[in-house]
């Protein structure tokens, strides 16, 4: 059977996807669609408060994407040499808390030593974060995307735990999506299931999927990487078959097995 990811390959370019190879464990032939495009901004002010941690309490990252803003940055000669010399032992006195495994080894990638990656969600890590900092100290940096939900900013507010929030990348449709879904959908017929990555990949694919899917789109079985992504599913009126666990591929992968089941159908 078939399976229709809607998301960008793996960061890192040795071997298959994580997540094509560990549906392809359970028989399951899955494709990649890349759906979002990403332009960063503000790495200017960005690498201007790296360099003074002793303003800030800590990091937070709820995004590889706010990670790549990083190595962007460290990409220049001067500004790799700072961070090697004396930023990164500074920062790294202080916890850089991260959402899920994906934007812990991104953080490892850069020196850093990540905590919290077991939350899966925003709301998981901001409980997380609240039960380690205490209200009124130095404020948390934020990097983070345009489309940042305010779970997390609201959650540690109320808890008066200072967030320094700082969007270093937009978000938008990846150029090529309407052809690569038209060509999937004309070559490989409809999917038995459809995984959706995020609320933005709902935002840009649903429409198109619903024009190529016709009739047929009840025969599909809709997946969600996370509870944030299946509610934006909800809010559209497409009916969830199976939220990740967690978001790895371990945990999509067994859930999307699991809703294709004939006992499920």
């Amino acid at each position: 059977m078939k399976v229709l990811l809607l998301k960008d390959p793996k960061e890192k370019d040795t071997g298959p996807d994580p997540y094509i190879k560990e549906l392809g464990s359970y028989s399951l032939e899955a494709t990649l669609i890349p759906v979002l495009s990403f332009e960063f901004v503000s790495l200017d002010s960005l690498f201007e408060k790296l360099s003074h941690p002793e303003c800030y309490g800590g990091l937070v990252f709820t995004s590889p994407r706010a990670l790549e803003a990083i190595k962007i940055c460290l990409k220049e000669k001067s500004k790799k040499e700072a961070w090697s010399k004396s930023l990164k032992q500074m920062w790294n006195i202080k916890p850089t808390y991260v959402v899920g495994k994906a934007t812990a080894s991104l953080v490892e990638d850069i020196g850093l030593v990540p905590q919290g990656e077991k939350s899966g969600n925003a709301e998981k890590l901001a409980e997380y974060i609240c039960s380690r900092e205490k209200p009124n100290s130095l404020a948390l940096l934020f990097p983070c995307g345009a489309l940042k939900r305010e779970v997390l900013p609201t959650v540690l507010r109320e808890k008066g735990i200072a967030l320094e929030s700082l969007t270093v990348y937009q978000t938008t449709q990846h150029p090529d999506l309407q052809e690569s879904l038209s060509s999937y959908f004309s070559q490989q017929g409809i999917p038995a299931s459809i995984a959706f990555f995020s609320p933005s990949g709902v935002k840009f694919c649903l429409q198109h999927i619903q024009k190529l899917s016709g009739d047929l789109i009840n025969q599909v079985k809709f997946a969600a990487i996370g509870p944030t992504t299946a509610q934006a599913l909800e809010a559209a009126g497409i009916p969830v078959s199976c939220t990740a666990g967690s978001p790895t591929p371990q945990d999509l992968a067994a859930g999307i097995h699991g809703a294709l089941q004939p006992q499920n159908c």
